[in-house]
C-alpha cells in the first residue's frame, strides 16, 4: 500500500507541476527534476531501489518509440550530415572530455567507470527536447536537427556505455578490435527493427477492440526492446527503426477511432514515465546523500565540472561546424537538393543551447549494477547534469529566442496548406464524378469548405463520405511517400482526416446502420 500511495503522490505532483509549467513558461521536465531534488532532501521520503535491468526497458523503450514514430525520414535525409555529426562525433567528444575531467578530479575512479559516466551524460534526450522545443516556435530545420539528433545519439552513447560497463566488470576491453562488434551491433539492430516491424504489420490489429489494440502496442514495444537486448544488438537502433517503419505503413492500416485512442494513451504513458523517472532518481539520491555522511562537496564539485564540460563541448563543436558550413555555402553555394534554411550564427547558438538531458540519462544511471565502481558518483552527476541542463538551458531558451533574430520559417504551414488542398481536391474529384447522387451536392460543400453541416441523405451519403475519406488518406500517404510533405504536416492532416472519418459515422450523418434515415 505504501508503494501505491507513493506512486499516486508522484503522479499527482507531476500533473500539478506540468499544469503550473505552462503558466510560468518553464518546461515541465525542469520542474520535475527540481521535484526530484526536493524529494532527495525532504525528511521522511522513502528510499526506493529499482532493478537495474528494469530501468532501461521501462523508461526508455516506450518514450523512444513515441519520439521515433513522429520522426521524418525525408527530413533526416535532408539533414543527415549535421544530425550524424551531432549523434556520433559530439557524443564521442563529450564522453572523452567528461572522462578526462572526472579522472583529473577523482583519479581513483577507474577509466571504465569514467567513460561510463561520459556515456550516461552525453546524449541529449528525445523526450526532454520535445517537451521543451514544442512549446517554442523554432524554425523547422532547427527543430528537425534537434529532434532527430536526440533519437540517434542515444544509440551511440549506449553502445559506449555497454562496452564501458563490460570493461568495468572485466568482460571487455577497449580497443580498435571493438569497432566490428559495434558496427555489427548497430547494423543488427537496424535489421532486427525492420524485420520485427514487418512482422507486426502482418497482424490486423485494427480489427481488435481498442483497449486490446493499445495494450498490444505497449507489449510489442517492450518485447522488441527485450528481444534486441537478449540478442546483443542495439536496442535503441532496433526501437528507432521499428517505430519509423511502422509509422510509414500504420496510418493505412488503422481507422480513426483506434488511432485517436492510441495517441492519447501513449501521450499519457510517456508523461507518467517521465514523472516516475525524475522522482525515482531523486529518491535514489536520498540514499546516496545518506552514505556520503555530509561529505557532499567533492561530489558537488565533480558534478559541476561534468555539467560545464557537457555544455562547453557542444557549444564549441556546433559553433565551429556552423562557421565552417557558412563559409562553405558562401564560397561554393548551398549545393543540390531541397532548398533548406541556411545556417546562421543565431541558429548555431540555439542548437548549442538545446542540449537538454532527460530520461535516457536518468535510466542509464539507474541501470548500473549496485556494485559498479563509482555508481553513487555517476548517479549523482547524472541527476545534476539533467537538472542543470533542463533548468539552466530549458528555462532560459524562451528569453534567448526573443533576443535572437531567427529567420521566419513557414515550411510546415506551407506543406499543411498544400496537403489540405491536395486531399480536398482528391475528395472533390470523387464527389464530382457522382454528381447524379442526391447527396453529392451537400457533401461537396463539406470538402469545399472543410466544415459545415450536411443534410441527411441516406446510405448513399454514408458510402460517398467514407469513400471520400479513404481517397484523402491515400492522397496524403502519397504526398508523404514522394517527399512533397514531411511528417509534421502529415500528422496535422492525419488528425483532420480522422475527424472527417469520425463524422462519416452513419449515426453522425443521421443514418441508422440499416441504411435508413434516422
Amino acid at each position: 500500500m505504501a508503494v501505491f500511495e507513493l506512486v499516486i503522490a508522484m503522479l499527482l505532483g507531476g500533473a500539478l507541476l506540468a499544469a503550473w509549467s505552462g503558466r510560468i513558461g518553464v518546461p515541465y521536465p525542469a520542474l520535475l527534476s527540481l521535484a526530484g531534488a526536493i524529494a532527495a532532501i525532504v525528511p521522511g521520503t522513502p528510499e526506493v531501489v529499482i532493478e537495474p535491468e528494469l530501468a532501461l526497458a521501462l523508461f526508455v523503450a516506450p518514450t523512444l518509440l513515441d519520439a521515433a514514430f513522429d520522426a521524418s525520414p525525408r527530413d533526416l535525409r535532408d539533414n543527415w550530415l549535421p544530425v550524424g555529426l551531432l549523434a556520433v562525433v559530439v557524443v564521442g567528444l563529450t564522453v572523452a572530455v567528461v572522462a578526462v575531467t572526472v579522472r583529473l578530479i577523482a583519479p581513483d575512479l577507474p577509466w571504465a567507470a569514467a567513460i561510463a559516466l561520459g556515456a550516461v551524460v552525453a546524449p541529449p534526450d528525445a523526450s526532454a527536447a520535445a517537451a521543451v522545443l514544442r512549446q517554442l516556435r523554432l524554425p523547422h530545420r532547427l527543430l528537425v536537427i534537434l529532434e532527430e539528433e536526440s533519437l540517434l545519439n542515444d544509440a551511440t552513447a549506449l553502445l559506449i556505455y555497454r562496452v564501458a560497463v563490460g570493461a568495468a566488470a572485466g568482460g571487455a576491453a577497449f580497443g580498435w578490435h571493438l569497432l566490428p562488434e559495434l558496427l555489427l551491433t548497430a547494423g543488427g539492430g537496424a535489421v532486427l527493427g525492420w524485420a520485427l516491424a514487418r512482422i507486426w504489420l502482418l497482424f490486423p490489429m485494427h480489427r481488435a477492440e481498442i483497449p486490446i489494440a493499445v495494450l498490444v502496442q505497449f507489449i510489442g514495444a517492450f518485447a522488441v526492446w527485450m528481444l534486441a537486448d537478449r540478442l546483443g544488438v542495439s536496442a535503441i537502433i532496433t526501437m528507432v527503426v521499428y517505430a519509423m517503419v511502422i509509422a510509414r505503413h500504420a496510418p493505412a492500416r488503422s481507422d480513426a477511432r483506434h488511432r485517436i485512442a492510441s495517441y492519447a494513451v501513449w501521450e499519457v504513458a510517456v508523461f507518467v514515465l517521465n514523472v516516475l523517472a525524475f522522482v525515482l532518481i531523486g529518491l535514489q539520491l536520498k540514499a546516496i546523500l545518506g552514505r556520503l555522511d555530509g561529505a557532499v562537496a567533492p561530489y558537488a564539485w565533480t558534478a559541476g565540472a561534468v555539467l560545464l564540460a557537457v555544455i562547453l563541448v557542444r557549444f564549441a563543436w556546433v559553433m565551429s561546424y556552423n562557421a565552417v558550413l557558412r563559409w562553405k555555402i558562401g564560397r561554393f553555394g548551398p549545393g543540390p537538393g531541397r532548398v533548406l534554411m541556411r545556417p546562421t550564427v543565431q541558429g548555431g547558438i540555439v542548437v548549442s543551447w538545446c542540449g537538454m538531458r532527460g530520461i535516457v540519462t536518468l535510466a542509464t544511471a539507474l541501470a548500473l549494477p549496485e556494485a559498479f565502481p563509482g555508481r553513487d558518483l555517476i548517479v549523482f552527476c547524472a541527476f545534476w547534469v539533467v537538472l542543470g541542463t533542463l533548468v539552466v538551458q530549458g528555462a532560459t531558451l524562451r528569453p534567448l529566442l526573443r533576443r535572437l533574430t531567427l529567420p521566419e520559417d513557414r515550411t510546415v504551414e506551407e506543406e499543411v496548406r498544400l496537403a489540405r488542398a491536395e486531399t480536398a481536391r482528391a475528395a472533390l474529384g470523387h464527389i464530382d464524378g457522382h454528381a447524379s447522387r442526391a447527396a453529392a451536392g451537400g457533401l461537396r460543400s463539406v470538402y469545399a469548405r472543410r466544415g459545415g453541416e450536411v443534410e441527411p441523405a441516406g446510405e448513399a451519403l454514408v458510402e460517398m463520405h467514407q469513400t471520400a475519406v479513404a481517397i484523402q488518406r491515400r492522397r496524403l500517404m502519397t504526398l508523404r511517400a514522394v517527399g512533397e510533405i514531411g511528417d509534421d504536416a502529415f500528422h496535422v492532416l492525419e488528425e483532420e482526416i480522422d475527424i472527417l472519418e469520425l463524422n462519416a459515422d452513419p449515426r453522425v450523418l443521421g443514418v441508422d446502420p440499416s441504411g435508413e434515415r434516422a
